[in-house]
Formats: C-alpha cells, sequence, structure tokens
C-alpha cells in the first residue's frame, strides 16, 4: 500500500474547522482507493505567534520538504495585523519552497449558484495559472521622506525571464493535458506596464512556437474581468502574473458559486506543493459549525490529483457535485441547510 506523508497546517479561524472536514473526505478515499496518509500537524497560527512570537522558521521549512504535500486551512487572526502572517507564514511558504504555480480551477457545479443569468456548467470552466513568486509580491521597494508630506512609495515588480518562462511553460503544458478548447489566453496589461508586460509578451510567444497544437490570445486584465462576466465560456487557460492571478481569481471564485467552494494550488512541479481553500479564516463564523468545508474539501481533491491519486481526486470531485447539486441550499456559510461537519459527511457518504 503506498503511504503518503502530509503536513496539515489548520491555521486560524475557521481554518481548523474546514481541514477536519478536508482530512474526513482524505481518509474515505485513502480507505476506498487502498492507500495511506501520515499525517502530522504544525502550528504556524496566528495563536502561536501572539504566544511565541515565532512563525514560519527555516528548520520548519526544511522539514516541509520531506513531505509529499501540505495541505493548509487559512492564515489570518484578528489580533495581528494584517501582513504578518501572510507574509511570514503564507509567502514564506511559497518561495522557501519553490512553489512558483498557483493554480485555481473555476468550475460552476450548480447553475443555481452563479450570480449570472442564463450561465451554466459547460460555460464556467477555466483554469487559471498565477505566477506565484515575483511580481509585486516579491516585497521589493522602499519609502522615501516617509511621513512627510514629500513622502514616495516604491513596489517594486520583479521579474525575470527564468521565472516568467517556467511559468507560461506550465501553462501550455497543463493546457495540453486538459485537453479541452486547448486555448491558452495570457492576461497582462501592455499597454501601460511596458516593461514587465513586454518581458511577459515576448516570453509567451516564444514558448508558444513550441506548442502549436495550442491556440493562443491576449487580454488585458480589465478586459478580462468584463469577460469572466460576460463570455466565461471564452477561456479555457489563463496565464498571468502574481498580482493579476490574485485578483482575477477571486472574481472566478465569485461566478463559480463563491469562496466556499474555491479550492486553490501553490506547486513546485519538481517538489512539495500546497493545497488551501482560498477563502480565507472567515473569523467571525469560528466555532460556530456553520462554515463551507467545500474548498477545503475541493483541495483534497486536488491534493490527491498531485499525488497521483487520479481515481481518488476524481471521486472527491464527484461526490462534492453531487452535494451541491443534490443537497445544499446555499454555498454561503450558514445558509447550507446543513453545518460544516454534516457537509462533510455528506461528501464522505457520496464516497463510500
Amino acid at each position: 500500500m503506498k503511504t503518503y506523508r502530509i503536513a496539515v497546517i489548520p491555521g486560524d479561524g475557521t481554518g481548523p474547522e474546514v481541514v477536519r472536514e478536508g482530512l474526513k473526505v482524505l481518509d474515505a478515499a485513502a480507505e476506498k482507493f487502498k492507500f495511506a496518509c501520515e499525517k502530522k500537524i504544525f502550528d504556524f497560527s496566528g495563536e502561536r505567534y501572539l504566544k511565541t512570537g515565532r512563525l514560519l522558521e527555516e528548520g520548519d521549512a526544511a522539514e516541509l520538504k520531506r513531505y509529499s504535500a501540505i495541505y493548509l486551512g487559512a492564515v489570518g487572526h484578528p489580533g495581528v495585523k494584517p501582513g504578518i502572517l501572510e507574509a511570514g507564514v503564507l509567502l514564506k511558504l511559497r518561495f522557501a519552497l519553490d512553489q512558483y504555480i498557483n493554480l485555481r480551477p473555476i468550475k460552476l457545479y450548480n447553475p443555481d449558484f452563479c450570480p449570472l443569468k442564463g450561465k451554466n456548467p459547460e460555460d464556467i470552466d477555466f483554469v487559471v495559472v498565477r505566477e506565484n513568486s515575483e511580481g509585486l509580491y516579491k516585497g521589493m521597494g522602499e519609502f522615501k521622506d516617509k511621513g512627510t508630506q514629500d513622502e514616495v512609495a516604491i513596489q517594486v515588480s520583479y521579474n525575470t525571464r527564468k521565472a516568467v518562462e517556467r511559468c507560461i511553460r506550465f501553462a501550455f503544458e497543463y493546457c495540453r493535458k486538459r485537453n479541452k478548447k486547448k486555448k491558452l489566453t495570457l492576461c497582462g496589461k501592455t499597454n501601460v506596464l511596458t516593461y514587465a508586460w513586454d518581458l511577459w509578451q515576448r516570453a509567451f510567444y516564444a514558448v508558444a512556437k513550441e506548442y502549436p497544437d495550442i491556440q493562443t490570445d491576449y487580454a488585458h486584465v480589465d478586459a478580462t474581468t468584463m469577460w469572466f462576466l460576460k463570455n466565461p465560456e471564452w477561456f479555457d487557460v489563463i496565464v498571468t502574473d502574481n498580482m493579476f492571478g490574485d485578483i482575477i481569481t477571486d472574481l472566478g471564485a465569485m461566478i463559480q458559486g463563491g469562496m466556499g467552494i474555491a479550492a486553490g494550488g501553490n506547486i513546485n512541479p519538481q517538489g512539495v506543493s500546497m493545497f488551501e481553500p482560498i477563502g480565507g479564516s472567515a473569523p467571525k463564523y469560528t466555532g460556530q459549525n456553520v462554515i463551507n468545508p467545500l474548498a477545503a474539501i475541493c483541495a483534497v481533491g486536488m491534493m490527491l490529483e498531485n499525488l497521483g491519486e487520479v481515481k481518488a481526486a476524481e471521486a472527491v470531485e464527484n461526490a462534492v457535485i453531487k452535494v451541491v447539486q443534490t443537497k445544499l441550499k446555499s454555498l454561503a456559510a450558514g445558509k447550507m441547510g446543513y453545518s460544516t461537519s454534516e457537509v462533510g459527511d455528506l461528501v464522505v457518504d457520496y464516497i463510500d
């Protein structure tokens, strides 16, 4: 029996609650498809930071490299200034483990939960490939004359040909493997951001020559948000930079039904990848057993696919689809018609 070592980071707020349901589903899938998971909990929470002042340290990252995958609940604590946990845990993990791809499937399971009129599951089924290690999120910049009327704040969008090209190549390979429309869209802002996006565009069309079977096109980021709402069926795979990817995937989550169903992966194709619901810690719902766990459960499905357990991943997704289509009144917290733990049980029942 194949055994996978899973590092579990429950995190903050409702993170531990949705992780609990995700692990319940993981165990059910493992039992049915005959593999094993050894799980270890890592506490990189806001509570720990408030008590000890510690975030992710060098030794922690080194240990995590020995795992098959990382399963993350959420990062964000109301008692910790915004940005500290995100930079000290989430971004640090991505950079330390070179998780240079953020992968966000955007898939509608039930048109009743879509805010767009007349759109069906076949219309909303695409994937955003976001560069996850550079751009404006590199954290490079400076203040000049801080605190004065002459203050200048400089934030640098740092892009290297190597990082841009490996992200673009991943997107082409993913588009080919996905084998649907076989269309890859570059989302950028070439008309204004003329340095970074000149590099992105040149790299995109250079790599495209190696993939004659993939149709390519380009859209400005503002136009992309417009087409997400008007014609989401135009998209198959989208590749973009760190900031634009962060923005458009939240819009993507809304058109697929909300944050309660939106999962993502931070991918190192040659190393350890991390999977998570993208909705955050939602502290106002902590301990109420009302948060939607399906995004965290979908993250388990993504993790299983990444590990090579494709049949188990398909079983998880099919179980989620059945729950969304036949059981839930809403995907919003407290409005599902079921508690957090009951939704997890429903998914397990369909897997069994």
